[in-house]
């Protein structure tokens, strides 16, 4: 998001200082230029043929939960708190107390515990045969 913002560069403190405006003129329209004016946004119940009326008509504020204006914005609301606030929250601390993942946490402290036992015993951390002898397989010399 900052860097579609970097965009602006200089321009950005004067956008945000003078928000964009929309000016709509409020003179009367002469006859000569010809009037192009919007009278209503929605066209009447009466003139369309039919009974049916847009949910916007009712309710501007309408959200597409029901056409009772108070129980859409009460609808509303209760969606955005379980969709978002409970989900975030019961989500991250599901996720945050999952299970040791590949048992990382319990190999490290399994080690630790080794490296205290050897460091108290006085032996070497790691032996200088770590492999056992017998069993590892050498070429003959005339096999190189």
């Amino acid at each position: 998001m900052l860097t579609r913002l970097s965009r602006f560069g200089p321009a950005l403190p004067r956008l945000l200082r003078n928000p964009p405006a929309r000016f709509v003129s409020q003179s009367k329209p002469t006859g000569a230029a010809g009037s192009a004016a919007v009278t209503e946004l929605h066209p009447a119940a009466g003139l369309s043929g039919h009974g049916e009326v847009s949910p916007f008509v009712k309710n501007p504020d309408y959200h597409g939960f029901s056409s009772d204006p108070v129980e859409d914005a009460w609808n509303m609301k209760v969606g955005l708190f379980f969709g978002i606030s409970v989900a975030l929250v019961i989500g991250g601390t599901f996720i945050h107390y999952l299970p040791d993942h590949g048992m990382r946490q319990w190999a490290r402290r399994e080690a630790e515990q080794v490296i205290q036992l050897r460091e108290k015993d006085g032996l070497p951390l790691i032996s200088e045969n770590y492999y056992d002898t017998e069993k590892i397989v050498l070429p003959s010399a005339g096999q190189e």
